[in-house]
């Protein structure tokens, strides 16, 4: 099982990079006859997208993505898209870019290309006061761990538990859920030592909650997320990863994470992938 270090995610909110401080990114064919950057997305999605109050766009992708176009001098037109309708909408040519939280498998790299931005996993949070107490290399073993039914971290559960037997330490005491609520509940009433969890989420909620819950620095089955792109549009790929590339080197890319509590999911740079061999895990 492969655990990866976390730093500390910073929880301040960080001011964005003035568009002053941008390089100049080469938009696409099409984006420079149109004079407009079209990214599909759900707005439907925190942290990462959602309209807020005041029925604004806001979140991670919202912002990146207005980045962006700041990079190319263009506007920016997000399309409220349904997500199961955003790789046959660009495989049909309806847009050439849908901006989410897509992991790559066969089966979409046979109708996409993706460029990678973030990393995810799954992650184990709990009160701050009981934080101290999860030390080592194997930090669940013996503890009351909760999960939501037939998710990936209730599987995890069973094959940490048995790493944990192997090794001559406690079981985890799995206790299963059916939603994330009663989840936290449990945790925040003692009824659990921590709740194991999608780690975005997790993280998203510990600054939601003002750190009812606090993430604990392991992160587990970590996988690339990327945005889908129209197959073999080298121009669109050429421009999205140059446009990210500068966001990565300005601390802009950074600082947005940050504002939203994401920032221990940043990987080292921005990557196009048509392949599987291509994923990285950093």
């Amino acid at each position: 099982m492969k655990k990866y270090a976390l730093g500390s995610a910073l929880f301040a909110l960080a001011a964005t990079v003035a568009s002053s401080a941008f390089a100049q990114v080469t938009p696409s064919p099409e984006v420079k006859e149109s004079g407009t950057l079209i990214i599909a997305n759900t707005l439907d999605y925190a942290p990462f997208e959602y309209l807020d109050a005041d029925g604004k766009q806001a979140g991670i992708i919202v912002e990146m993505a207005e980045q962006t176009a700041k990079t190319m001098g263009v506007e920016l037109d997000i399309q409220r898209t349904p997500f199961p309708s955003m790789i046959p909408g660009i495989a049909a040519g309806r847009f050439s870019i849908a901006w989410e939280t897509f992991s790559a498998n066969p089966e979409r790299l046979q109708q996409v290309d993706f460029v990678m931005f973030l990393k995810a996993g799954i992650a184990a949070s709990t009160s701050p006061e009981k934080r101290d107490s999860f030390t080592g290399d194997t930090p669940l073993c013996g503890k009351r761990i909760g999960v939501s039914v037939g998710s990936g971290s209730d599987f995890l559960a069973d094959t940490l538990s048995k790493e944990c037997t192997d090794k001559g330490q406690p079981a985890l005491e799995k206790s299963v859920f059916n939603n994330s609520t009663d989840m936290v509940q449990a945790v925040l009433s003692d009824r659990i030592d921590a709740r194991l969890d999608d780690a975005t989420a997790s993280s998203y909620f510990e600054v939601t909650s003002n750190g009812q819950l606090v993430v604990l620095p392991t992160l587990y089955e970590v996988a690339p997320l990327g945005m889908a792109i129209a197959k073999d549009d080298k121009e669109t790929a050429d421009m999205m990863v140059g446009a990210l590339s500068e966001m990565f080197k300005n601390g802009s890319y950074q600082a947005i994470l940050d504002k939203y509590g994401m920032g221990a999911y940043a990987i080292r740079e921005p990557y196009f992938v048509n392949d599987m061999s291509q994923l990285r895990s950093d």
